[in-house]
């Protein structure tokens, strides 16, 4: 299928904050060892492209990266829109949710999970 990446040239990263929820989401969900992150976008949301992100299995044209301790899949034609972005995890009374730190981004929308190149 597809070959592990070196941490060092994974196009995302995480917070410490978003890595510790990750953990506690896969532990929730008693996923097994074929399960990883999966990352990307999709066509959709109100400024054109949506984040990706949920726990998945290895699909062709996937790149594995193991970032910060995490299983990272990422289809290789994603990459482009999302090198240097950063994952977050907010928990606070204003909001609750991952946030993305997306440097490619032009726009993106009042709900921070859509936006435009």
């Amino acid at each position: 299928m597809s070959t592990a990446v070196e941490t060092a040239i994974a196009p995302v990263s995480f917070t410490e904050g978003a890595v510790k929820e990750l953990h506690k989401l896969k532990d929730m969900q008693d996923l097994g060892d074929e399960f990883g992150l999966r990352v990307g976008v999709e066509g959709g949301g109100c400024s054109g492209m949506s984040y990706v992100l949920g726990f998945d299995q290895q699909k062709d044209g996937d790149t594995i990266y193991f970032i910060q301790g995490v299983k990272v899949y990422m289809h290789k034609a994603h990459g482009m829109y999302l090198a240097g972005m950063q994952i977050d995890w907010q928990d606070g009374l204003n909001s609750r949710g991952f946030t993305f730190n997306n440097p490619n981004a032009a726009s993106s929308c009042g709900c921070g999970t859509s936006f435009s190149v």
